[in-house]
């Protein structure tokens, strides 16, 4: 256990911090494979209301990278290749 306030501070802060790391990386694990469900709906049917579906899940995601890349949950390099990775997937539907 921790001696002193400054270490028991720490504590506190990488709990708060850990948390906050877990919604974000869970979320956008969740939110990116609704968004492969989308898009294998759209293969299927080709009804252009799935498609616009997978669009609005994919701004969505863009939120959430972007934020957690603010907040230096996600690397700047690691930000930019899985949004890239998803529009090209969009793109090529």
């Amino acid at each position: 256990m921790a001696n002193n306030k400054s270490a028991l501070k720490r504590i506190r802060i990488a709990k708060r911090n850990r948390l906050q790391n877990k919604f974000y990386k869970s979320s956008v694990r969740t939110l990116i494979k609704m968004f492969f469900k989308r898009l294998e709906e759209y293969k299927i049917s080709g009804d252009p209301a799935d498609k616009v579906k997978a669009q609005i899940i994919l701004s969505s995601l863009y939120s959430l990278i972007d934020k957690g890349s603010k907040k230096k949950i996600f690397h700047k390099n690691t930000a930019a290749r899985k949004k890239s990775q998803l529009a090209l997937k969009l793109k090529m539907c």
